[in-house]
């Protein structure tokens, strides 16, 4: 019994200086549970989860050392379970509770570009006609699908009229939840215009000076550079993808180049990296301050000088954000020359992230940008230990093609799961086409940016568009390849836990014990091989229906919902288009499906166990007697719905995802359940936290209000 903890503290005594690397991975497992729990926490319960995080946290000083990693880790999990619903809650804004049509006004604060190609703003301080200031979402987001009207400015004050409608939750039982990822952005209607834009205002000067310099810097590049090459520059140094077609982005997702859209730590290590080479060789170019002054340490400063203004003007994704904490921790380190490259930069980057946006762990650019950090970063580490180097050009190309194989194989299970796609060419594209955005895009777009002001950009861009157009045209002549695009069907939800499990034990684990890691990534590949998709699947709407066939789902409609479609059949690995699906109906006798008033009135008596899924109220269909009826108000409670027929076995969304604060109208945020004063409302209507109010007179779920 007492080599018991002999060798516990072995254990632990291998692990000294990489402890503080599971920081990050325990706070993140918190917020994790957060995200999967079934209800949302009370206000007691967070109250007292919050208390036992402190008491562990200051009872880890009074225990041994042996249970004090352990004591921590716990604390560090409740506390991130509580940080996530604290950070739910206060960014509750309105949803929008029904279906609305009329005018839109608000200011501009983001510009981008729908799945359907147009141009989409979002708006806050809206107003929206008869609708209470409480009740007013605190953001709307709205496709251009008019003719041209006014050209939206960023911060300008626009109005139009339009349909509005609360975020749509999952497509599918399990699927991506808009409704949760909306919540987060305080997006509280979604829809679209049909007719053109309005000004009201111009943008305030005093307003938004990063979003509108962003927009300024990002319409000088594309006035530079025509076509698809302006709108790459605009978003690789702005972050601005509004310019961008589906067709180019197609292209760049199945060449795996569409990582060099994101502002992440590539483009954050060539830029800083070029400014910190190019300010050390200009400064040793005087022999007095190459031996009386801290050279490095100067060039260190500007590199991380330019490092914090792209991180501002490039709008701070995720992406953005962890490679600006990795990059600024190597430059503080070369400031005080030492290094700073490790497996405890990326945690505190991880950290960082975690705490400025817990949200962040859902997402694929978290999940995948650390998971190539921490793979390339543990990699290179190995070889360092084996003094491994690379040496003229031969071993930067090798150093080129490990780097690329080594994040290519980290990343490819996640991106798998997340979009049910590898790029079978990946690797051979991004090997022509990364060194070229190292050597050519990235500096000649940092020279550009500085000779704007002298009105001399016109030649770096002309190098910028070389380069960029030698990208944009590997992206499509590999995606062209037969067979550049395969499929994969959508995991279970155990999936990726399970690999992240196994990838973080074999990277963070020190010793032997590191490939018992191996064990759960095999089991979430063996996991994923044995997964099935449902029979039947049924859109929250009630206007498709999709049913699993031996040639394919087969979709009830050739063009409705076309968005949910295209979800249900990349999940299922089906390259078919929907019209292509459509023609696979009718599907199995158990399930009918009517759209329209005419239709649902046509039906007839069903047989023992048959359903009848419908777009208008049951009452429409009086003669479907004997039938289990699904109609848009029973699946505005349900959710989207997976059936087994055969089993007579139903999951629904709402099952899945719980009774959450996004999903749920009239779930008071914690701040109310707790007593806690709100911040005061900004100026606009729609600001400030949500107060939850009665509905007006007259409104409820797909209703208008009286009068408009």
């Amino acid at each position: 019994m007492q080599q018991r903890p002999a060798v516990l503290a072995g254990v632990l005594l291998a692990q000294r200086g990489g402890l503080f690397c599971w920081v990050p991975v325990a706070f993140g497992t918190g917020i994790g549970l957060y995200f999967g729990l079934g209800q949302e926490p009370g206000p007691g319960l967070v109250a007292g989860l919050a208390g036992l995080a402190a008491a562990l946290a200051l009872l880890s000083w009074r225990v041994g050392y042996l249970w004090r990693p352990l004591v921590l880790g716990l604390a560090l999990l409740l506390a991130g379970l509580v940080w996530a619903g604290l950070r739910a809650s206060q960014v509750a804004a309105p949803v929008l509770p029904f279906r609305y049509y009329g005018p839109i006004e608000g200011r501009i604060v983001a510009m981008d570009r729908s799945a359907s190609d147009a141009v989409r703003l979002t708006l806050d301080h809206v107003r929206l006609d008869r609708l209470a200031p409480q009740e007013t979402p605190a953001r709307v987001r709205i496709s251009l699908h008019g003719p041209e009207g006014t050209e939206p400015l960023p911060g300008g004050w626009v109005m139009t009229t339009g349909h509005l409608s609360a975020p749509s939750g999952p497509a599918e039982p399990g699927g991506f939840d808009f409704q949760r990822h909306a919540w987060f952005l305080r997006l509280g209607a979604v829809g679209y215009t049909s007719v053109p834009l309005m000004a009201l205002a111009p943008p305030d000067p005093a307003a938004l000076h990063l979003f509108r310099l962003r927009m300024a810097l990002a319409q000088r590049f594309r006035d530079g550079l025509p076509g698809e090459a302006g709108a790459f520059a605009a978003a690789v140094t702005a972050g601005d993808r509004s310019g961008m077609g589906q067709e180019t982005l197609q292209a760049l997702r199945v060449s795996n180049l569409a990582h060099l859209l994101a502002i992440s730590g590539l483009h954050m290590g060539l830029l800083a990296g070029f400014v910190f080479m190019a300010t050390r060789r200009g400064l040793v170019l005087s022999r007095r301050i190459a031996l009386y002054a801290p050279v490095k340490s100067i060039a260190a400063a500007a590199a991380l000088l330019a490092a914090t203004g792209y991180l501002l003007l490039s709008g701070g994704s995720i992406a953005t954000e962890r490679a600006y904490v990795m990059v600024a921790m190597a430059l503080i380190g070369a400031m005080a020359l030492r290094r700073a490259i490790s497996l405890r930069a990326v945690a505190l980057a991880g950290l960082v992230v975690l705490a400025l946006r817990p949200e962040a762990l859902l997402s694929p650019g978290f999940q995948m940008s650390f998971a190539a950090t921490l793979a390339l970063v543990a990699v290179f580490a190995a070889l360092r230990e084996i003094s491994w180097q690379a040496r003229g050009w031969g071993g930067r190309a090798l150093t080129l093609v490990l780097s690329s194989a080594v994040a290519g194989l980290a990343t490819a299970p996640v991106a798998a799961a997340q979009f049910n796609q590898i790029a079978h060419y990946g690797l051979v594209a991004n090997l022509v086409s990364v060194p070229v955005m190292g050597t050519v895009v990235i500096p000649a777009a940092l020279v550009a940016v500085l000779l704007m002001p002298l009105g001399l950009q016109a030649l770096p861009l002309w190098v910028m568009g070389l380069g960029l157009n030698w990208i944009l045209w590997v992206a499509h002549r590999v995606a062209a390849w037969p067979g550049a695009r395969g499929m994969v069907m959508a995991p279970p939800g155990m999936v990726l836990p399970l690999f992240a499990i196994g990838m973080l034990t074999v990277i963070l684990w020190r010793g032997r014990g590191r490939w018992l890691g191996l064990g759960p990534m095999a089991a979430a590949f063996l996991l994923w091989a044995q997964a099935e998709r449902p029979p039947v699947l049924i859109a929250e709407s009630g206007g498709l229906v999709g049913i699993l066939t031996p040639e394919g789902r087969a979709l009830s409609r050739a063009r409705a919902e076309s968005f949910v479609a295209a979800i249900w059949l990349e999940n299922d690995a089906d390259p078919a288009l929907q019209e292509a699906a459509a023609l696979r109906w009718p599907g199995a006798p158990q399930v009918r499906h009517a759209t329209g008033k005419r239709a649902a009135a046509a039906e007839g008596p069903c047989r023992d166990g048959e359903w009848l899924v419908l777009n208008v109220p049951a009452a429409e269909a009086p003669g479907a007697t004997g039938c289990r009826v699904l109609d848009p108000s029973g699946l505005r409670q349900l959710g989207a719905v997976a059936l087994w027929p055969a089993e007579g076995r139903m999951v629904t969304a709402r099952q899945v995802a719980g009774q959450r604060l996004w999903n749920t109208p009239g779930l008071p945020p914690l701040q109310d359940r707790l007593g806690w004063p709100y911040p005061a409302p900004g100026p606009g209507r729609g600001a400030g936290v949500f107060r939850p109010a009665a509905a007006p007179a007259g409104t409820g779920p797909g209703q208008r209000p009286h009068g408009r």
